[in-house]
């Protein structure tokens, strides 16, 4: 059987089985969301759903992965351990939430870099140690970024992990296209683990991934994307968490808020919720933005090079113009303190 569908199969399946469990543990161990002014969900719904994603993407790539190289797959796991840990330590509030990024995702980021893994952009054009540092430089940015994007994104129930998902699925078709065979099958496994998760999380969601399942999703997400090396420059189908997260820094802003120190329900899905879509519409909405932007970058990938900047650009306005759009779109406002 091939490496990549093993994986899915693997993962799909023990995380499906292994959410059931997990939840029984949550709720005897009182780990718990409660219902609150910037929550969605009426009733306490238990955390530590990550606990099963996790479990199901490395039983995945242990059976999968057979006797290729495993220094880079150690390395990645360290990372995305760590953060899990911290995840699951802040649910339970034993941390302070700003140690989640200052210090656990940099410390993540750092782990990828001593593994060797990183991002290959300045040093394609500044030769020596200065495009070395700035590639270094981007890559704990870029870790840090991609992996805060989507712990804020897990806002509604099924949110997080559908997108995921549907990165995932693009992040397995251009590796396997370029013959990466550790990038497509830990893609799948990502895959498989999300969508198993999803029989439990959908609105409305019977267990929720906290936020060591979403940070260990969207450090999985950053790592997969500094690995792959596609044909095209364009194949961010991971576009919905940054969209969401430039949406709500801007309106936050313009607001006077500090982005990430005043969570609210302010977010995209909220405000297509609250256009009329609900919330089980909102979140489809943009599980298709996701395979837009994934279908897109499939065919960018087959046009000439010369025409991908153009396109990437045109992109990248109408995404602010949606950004402008949604800032008129009804919300719940924060209080400022």
């Amino acid at each position: 059987m091939n490496s990549g569908l093993l994986a899915f199969c693997v993962a799909l399946l023990a995380s499906f089985c292994l959410t059931v469990p997990v939840r029984q543990f949550a709720l005897r161990v009182g780990m718990v969301d409660r219902p609150g002014p910037r929550k969605v969900h009426l009733q306490p719904v238990p955390l530590l759903g990550g606990l099963a994603i996790y479990s199901g993407v490395v039983l995945a790539i242990v059976v999968s992965m057979g006797s290729q190289p495993w220094s880079e797959v150690v390395g990645i796991f360290a990372g995305a351990t760590l953060l899990v840990v911290v995840g699951f330590l802040d649910d339970r509030g034993l941390l302070h939430h700003q140690i989640k990024l200052f210090v656990a995702m940099p410390c993540a980021g750092v782990i990828l870099l001593v593994s060797g893994i990183r991002a290959q952009v300045f040093s394609n054009f500044i030769s020596g140690w200065a495009g070395v540092w700035a590639d270094t430089a981007l890559t704990l940015v870029w870790v840090v970024g991609v992996t805060a994007a989507f712990s804020i994104l897990d806002h509604m129930d099924g949110l997080c992990a559908g997108v995921a998902a549907v990165a995932s699925l693009f992040f397995a078709i251009f590796a396997f296209q370029s013959g990466q065979l550790l990038v497509s099958t830990m893609a799948a496994a990502v895959m498989g683990a999300a969508i198993g998760f999803l029989r439990w999380n959908f609105n409305p969601a019977k267990i929720f991934m906290g936020d060591g399942g979403a940070m260990f999703l969207g450090f999985l997400m950053a790592t997969l994307a500094l690995k792959l090396r596609p044909t095209s420059p364009l194949h961010e189908t991971w576009l919905v968490p940054v969209f969401d997260t430039t949406l709500i820094s801007i309106s936050r802003s313009r607001r006077g808020l500090l982005p990430f120190t005043t969570p609210g329900k302010d977010h995209t899905a909220h405000r297509l919720s609250n256009l009329g879509l609900g919330q089980r519409r909102a979140v489809l909405v943009l599980y298709g933005l996701g395979v837009f932007c994934g279908m897109s970058a499939l065919a960018v990938s087959r046009v000439p090079h010369a025409i991908v900047l153009p396109l990437g650009g045109a992109l990248a306005l109408v995404a602010l113009g949606t950004v402008a759009w949604l800032e008129k779109a009804p919300f719940e406002r924060q209080v400022k303190r």
